[in-house]
């Protein structure tokens, strides 16, 4: 038998009710802490520094020029590569020049038997002079003679010298060793000896090689006061140069950081007084000849002794207006805020963190949130995630 409509619509508003006071009583969900990753501060020694642009240059540049008149020969290296002091670069046609040697040698055979022939006639008529048979003119005559043939023998002798000077010019050799250029001078082409010669190749030097930049008048006046202060200790650094020299660091244009060192050995006599500043030279090793001349280079010049500075990432730091701080995870989970005096940033993206003037700063065994600051909350909870092995210098970003 079926209810009447008005009782089933009131069974239907019972079971809403109770429904209702169902769900009510359940308690509500709370979503877990987020997750944010932190690390300590890292402590590094550090040295406050100056950068500066230099340029690299060779210790040593030629322009290889003929000495003498012939047409090349022979080209006897490939354009670019390293050559060796003495090593072959470029042969003129050497026939005039053997020719001109053997010339000379004729002609010296010349002289050398005209003079025994008036040495021979100056005795023979020393022997008629006592006899009576000949004049002392004549004797005298025939000295002179003796002496001019002598003379012109020895001529001959310093002309084939100067011949056989041209035929070793005939064999153009590398000065010293370094890298060469290309051949600006191919076969068959007439070469001149004298000022207007043209050039054949050049050579610079690779190792060592120099490091020229300017630096302002008081920044050198702090450096020659800081290596007054090294101890007068001797390491051979570059050749012959000494330890005591102010060192460098530098490095190319894509590197990030400063992995090479070089040493200071030059300061030019006077400052330019358009600029202020004054030209400095560095010797840098170069074995490998990654630096090369005429290349732009970073250089970088410590000015005080380095001294312990605590490092946090700069992707840490965050800014409330002139303010910069960051947030710190407490040993019950909370994300706290910590007021810091920021430094300079350093390559590796690790940012100085000063000593505060009043606060208590950073310390080692703080917490830093690196990365998943958006999702921390001052005062709120978050569930740290540190590193599985937590050294005691966190490694460079």
């Amino acid at each position: 038998m079926h209810l009447p409509t008005h009782a089933n619509i009131v069974l239907l508003t019972l079971a809403l009710l109770t429904a209702s006071s169902c769900n009510s009583s359940a308690p509500p969900l709370t979503p877990p802490p987020p997750k944010v990753n932190v690390a300590h501060p890292q402590t590094r020694e550090l040295a406050d520094h100056d950068d500066y642009n230099g340029w690299v240059a060779a210790t040593k540049t030629v322009e290889v020029r003929a000495r003498v008149r012939g047409h090349i020969q022979r080209v006897a290296f490939t354009d670019g590569q390293l050559v060796t002091q003495g090593q072959l670069l470029f042969e003129l046609d050497p026939r005039p020049f053997e020719a001109n040697v053997a010339r000379a040698k004729e002609q010296l055979h010349i002289y050398e038997a005209q003079g025994v022939a008036a040495l021979k006639e100056e005795a023979r008529l020393k022997d008629l002079l006592a006899k009576g048979g000949s004049s002392q003119s004549q004797v005298e005559k025939a000295e002179a003679e003796r002496l001019s043939l002598e003379a012109q023998a020895e001529s001959a002798k310093q002309e084939i010298a100067r011949a056989a000077l041209d035929l070793e010019y005939s064999r153009i050799t590398a000065p010293f060793s370094g890298r060469i250029s290309r051949a600006l001078l191919d076969e068959g082409n007439l070469v001149n000896a004298g000022g207007s010669d043209p050039l054949l190749t050049t050579i610079v030097t690779t190792d060592p090689v120099y490091v020229y930049f300017s630096v302002d008048e008081r920044a050198m006046q702090r450096y020659m006061r800081l290596r007054a202060a090294q101890p007068p200790t001797t390491t051979p650094a570059s050749g012959a140069i000494r330890n005591s020299q102010l060192a460098f660091q530098l490095g190319l244009e894509t590197d990030k950081a400063y992995p090479y060192q070089g040493i200071m050995d030059f300061v030019d006599n006077q400052v330019d007084q358009t600029t202020g500043t004054v030209l400095v030279r560095g010797v840098v090793d170069n074995p490998t000849g990654l630096f090369v001349p005429g290349s732009r280079v970073k250089v970088r010049i410590a000015v005080a002794d380095a001294k312990l500075a605590t490092l946090i990432p700069d992707i840490a730091v965050l800014s409330d207006q002139d303010r910069k701080y960051v947030l710190l995870v407490d040993d019950k989970n909370i994300v706290q805020r910590r007021d810091i005096s920021p430094g300079r940033l350093l390559d590796d993206g690790m940012r100085i963190v000063l000593p505060p003037d009043n606060g208590a700063g950073l310390s080692p065994t703080d917490w830093v949130v690196v990365l998943g600051i958006q999702a921390a909350r001052i005062n709120y909870p978050v569930e740290p995630v540190k590193p599985e092995t937590q050294p005691a210098t966190m490694a460079s970003r």
